[in-house]
């Protein structure tokens, strides 16, 4: 059976074993992408334009949380407008010159996706915005008063950028993309739809009550839910089980510490210490983090969010606060001397 960490199926980072798995099962067409309706729409129009002009596509920008699919749909973007994708990210371009090798290598209509760009360097985004915009880039040769700018015109290009913080770039770069789309967390019955396409490819065999239960488990996000499905997948090998019911679902996630809630072992760790050890808060971050045995920045982007998005856990001015759904979920009674937010 896999020894994979608990803790790391319900993440939203791919392992680097994983990548190689991720991307047999990504949709190789907008047809094939489940979910985000308004976005597919919208990314059609855009591209059907700029099939019948016979231009390169506006530059566009896609934001949301990790394990969405904003990857999958900038190589959906160069598929459908049949041209080569070149994949880099923000953290490895913190120089000019390391943009400007990138971007001086471009082929005419060719694919440029950056993820995670909010992270790119400040010399780099000021290149960025002539080449968004003029498709030019100015070459420095030289230090001093002998430096010399080299213009350097670039061929047509389509930019794009995924970001998990949209609110971190700043507004020129934003203002040069064409199109922005955001994408939402999954319905369970989106979700449903993305396990059995995955389940089809992997040639397994579960009922519609299985998809429900791993479905109920993913946190609405499409990484986590084809995450599951491997792990329960390999629960039914070892196990000798033909057809994944939600009873064989259920166990076999079960066995991985992930919930009916979706929550894993640092959640219910972070839930635990509020309800028991603080009776339901406010509790500082940092004493919350010492508490559980993680690391503040853990706590804070791993649990959290999903946390707060659940109705779980709050965050007041005072600190965090643990709401009645919190208490519910765990099984205990709300103390009566403590002053907390009604669950949702």
């Amino acid at each position: 059976m896999s020894t994979e960490d608990p803790r790391e199926l319900v993440g939203t980072t791919p392992a680097p074993e994983e990548r190689a798995m991720e991307t047999a099962l990504r949709p190789k067409s907008l047809d094939d992408f489940v979910g985000q309706q308004t976005v597919r729409r919208q990314l059609s129009l855009v591209l059907e334009s700029s099939k019948l002009r016979e231009r390169a596509a506006d530059h566009m920008l896609l934001s949301g949380p990790p394990g969405l699919g904003k990857t999958t749909l900038a190589m959906i973007i160069a598929a459908e407008m049949s041209a080569p994708l070149r994949l880099t990210s923000g953290p490895a371009i913190q120089h000019a010159g390391d943009l400007a090798a990138i971007l001086s290598s471009l082929a005419e209509g060719e694919v440029l996706f950056i993820d995670e760009i909010h992270r790119m360097s400040r010399p780099a985004e000021e290149m960025l915005y002539m080449a968004m915009e003029d498709f030019r880039v100015d070459i420095v040769v030289g230090k001093g008063a002998g430096a010399t700018s080299i213009p350097l015109e670039l061929p047509e290009f389509t930019l794009v950028g995924a970001t998990t913080r949209a609110g971190l770039l700043p507004g020129p770069l934003r203002d040069r993309f064409g199109f922005t789309g955001h994408l939402e967390f999954y319905a369970p019955e989106e979700l449903e739809r993305v396990l059995r396409r995955s389940a089809q490819l992997l040639e397994m065999r579960v009922t519609d009550a299985g998809f429900e239960e791993i479905a109920s488990r993913s946190r609405g996000t499409p990484r986590i839910t084809n995450r599951l499905l491997r792990r329960v997948r390999d629960w039914a090998l070892v196990h000798g089980v033909a057809e994944i019911d939600r009873r064989a679902a259920g166990a076999a996630l079960d066995t991985y510490e992930v919930d009916p809630r979706g929550l894993d072992r640092l959640d219910r760790a972070v839930l635990q210490a509020l309800c028991t050890t603080f009776r339901g808060g406010p509790v500082g971050l940092s004493t919350l983090a010492v508490i559980v045995g993680e690391e503040t920045e853990t706590v804070e982007t791993v649990a959290e969010p999903y946390l707060v998005r659940e109705g779980l856990l709050a965050r007041t001015p005072r600190g965090r606060i643990a709401t009645d759904a919190a208490f519910a979920h765990l099984g205990l009674p709300r103390p009566e001397t403590q002053e907390g937010l009604p669950g949702t």
